[in-house]
């Protein structure tokens, strides 16, 4: 992917067990974020977070929105699956 912007799509979940996905090219820079309120709004105040997964396979900006539209549509019970396949 050289020349290229590489991105990766994350899933967070909340002290209140609410799942947050969310799109970054450094994952853990950007967690790092949300731990100290700067991040999402919708992450602010629901700490402590735990980065439960992550793509392992950078993709285009363009397509890390798509998977993140993908996953914020899926349920609650489909949403946990992907994480116990995937756990980071």
């Amino acid at each position: 992917m050289s020349g290229t912007a590489q991105w990766y799509v994350y899933i967070l979940i909340c002290k209140d067990s609410s799942f947050y996905c969310g799109i970054a090219k450094d994952v853990h820079k950007r967690f790092a974020q949300h731990q100290t309120g700067k991040g999402a709004r919708y992450t602010r105040g629901r700490g402590p977070l735990i980065l439960v997964w992550q793509l392992n396979d950078a993709v285009s900006h363009s397509e890390a929105l798509r998977l993140e539209r993908l996953i914020k549509s899926l349920s609650r019970a489909e949403k946990a699956l992907l994480i116990q396949d995937n756990i980071v």
